[in-house]
């Protein structure tokens, strides 16, 4: 029961990313707001990882390229082709296509390792594609015909994609690493790829509004999603596997369905509910092959 409650509260968490993360990203552009919430996140868990960083300095070094690898792939890229898609979509779409994550993984994994899939697999990502082209077309025709796609759900998927990536890497590395102590390592690594880029956005410093809700929302996206659902979310992996657990992720629409509606007061399309049970029964089909 500890193991449901963690996974459920990581999912809620990784929503709120989406349903916090669309007002915030509305003030504060894309690579500025995700150097924010990674100040944030390294300042939080230093106390905590310095010292797994610490007696680890030759860890670091032998595995320069893995530890890279996760830190462009789920903390820079992902962040800012979330935050830059929140711009132009809904929380909804967003949540949407974020459930489709183990379906991009598993057709990357045959793409770049040959990973062959089962009949079953093979059904259940064309289901889950299937959900998210009729929500990205929104179920019409004449979207496809005339190409007129939302920018903001395509920006989603190649978030998707390169969290595909991470998840990828996650799995070939993620075991050689203390946890903390790479969170930490990651996200410095991330702050210092993010300075060069911030020269990108410096006309838009002068119209943030620095006020309460922006803050506040800016140290939720700093602390929980960043941290504590990841924190949660693998404990969770501990306790009942990570088959099991990575059907929790399919929580993450219906979560954020429910925060959009209640907090953004986004309404819920027909189109939406079709390309959701689409998406998480493909996902469901998917990891009951595995």
């Amino acid at each position: 029961m500890k193991a449901y409650i963690l996974l459920t509260l990581a999912t809620i968490f990784y929503a709120g990313n989406l349903i916090v993360g669309k007002p915030v990203a509305q003030e504060i552009p894309p690579i500025t707001l995700s150097f924010f919430r990674y100040v944030i996140a390294a300042l939080v868990i230093l106390p905590i990882g310095y010292r797994e960083w610490r007696n680890n300095q030759d860890l670091w070094k032998k595995e320069w390229k893995a530890i890279l690898a996760l830190s462009v792939t789920g903390l820079v890229l992902f962040n800012i082709f979330v935050y830059l898609a929140l711009n132009y979509t809904t929380s909804i779409n967003a949540g949407i296509v974020e459930g489709s994550t183990p379906i991009f993984t598993l057709i990357l994994t045959f793409l770049l390792f040959g990973e062959k899939f089962s009949k079953k697999q093979m059904v259940g990502v064309f289901i889950s594609l299937f959900g998210v082209f009729f929500v990205i077309t929104k179920g019409s025709l004449d979207v496809i015909m005339s190409l007129q796609f939302n920018i903001g759900d395509l920006i989603m998927l190649l978030a998707m994609i390169t969290w595909a990536f991470y998840s990828i890497f996650i799995k070939q590395h993620t075991w050689k690493f203390p946890t903390y102590g790479a969170l930490l390592v990651m996200a410095v690594i991330a702050i210092i790829i993010f300075i060069p880029l911030l020269t990108i956005e410096m006309d838009h410093y002068r119209s943030i509004n620095w006020s309460w809700e922006v803050i506040s929302g800016l140290a939720y996206l700093g602390v929980f999603p960043s941290l504590i659902a990841l924190i949660a979310y693998n404990k969770g992996i501990e306790a009942i596997g990570p088959s099991r657990a990575s059907v929790f992720l399919n929580l993450i629409p219906v979560f954020t369905m429910l925060g959009a509606v209640i907090f953004l007061r986004e309404q819920i399309t027909w189109i939406q509910l079709i390309g959701t049970s689409f998406v998480i029964f493909g996902v469901l089909i998917t990891n009951r092959a595995k």
